[in-house]
């Protein structure tokens, strides 16, 4: 009777063990489905350039979109938005070009980690194309201009006036990225 006590415990303790390791291993894509839909943690949406070229424009309202740029202290890399800020039109396409500088002398490759405040606007704003995509490897000194085209959705809701579209560029160590599955229209930077 002990014997098969054992024997259940232990077929129990397995069971668990393999739901814990298979919750734990849908827990990273369980979670970027979750930012999608609720908006959580910024992430901006990707859409087709044909979707966004079908969006009707609000000419009525300006939404004003500010760029914020940071690096991790570990990569040794200037980067900036040529513009700091812009007014767009909801369902309007628009552009706008980030400067990265490698200060080192040698080549290092760099991811950009996209997130948009208000978190709530996250869901409004799509991207057609962004360097975020794709990892960015630059030689000793090299600087490279990378555009994000994107567009801001009509139903915004109307209190929000404001979004900060912010990337922070971190090192990558290991094997280059050189596309990343979106479903959108993009075109790899060179």
């Amino acid at each position: 009777m002990t014997a098969d006590k054992n024997i259940l415990t232990a077929v129990k303790l397995g069971v668990v063990s393999i739901a814990m390791f298979g919750f734990g291993y849908a827990l990273v894509p369980l979670y970027d489905l979750i930012c999608e839909y609720t908006g959580l943690n910024g992430k901006t949406g990707v859409i087709s350039l044909s979707e966004a070229d079908k969006l009707a424009i609000d000419s009525s309202r300006l939404v004003t979109v500010e760029f914020d740029t940071n690096v991790n202290s570990r990569l040794p890399w200037e980067f900036t938005a040529e513009q700091r800020t812009m007014q767009v039109h909801p369902g309007q396409i628009y552009e706008a070009i980030f400067v990265a500088r490698n200060l080192s002398d040698r080549s290092i490759t760099g991811q950009a980690i996209p997130s948009v405040a208000p978190g709530k606007a996250s869901l409004y704003f799509n991207k057609t194309e962004c360097f975020c995509f794709l990892q960015q490897t630059l030689g000793p000194g090299e600087t490279k201009r990378m555009p994000v085209r994107f567009v801001v959705d009509t139903e915004i809701p109307g209190k929000i006036h404001r979004v900060t579209l912010s990337y922070t560029f971190f090192s990558i160590a290991g094997p280059v990225v050189t596309k990343q599955t979106t479903g959108a229209d993009q075109v790899p930077n060179s």
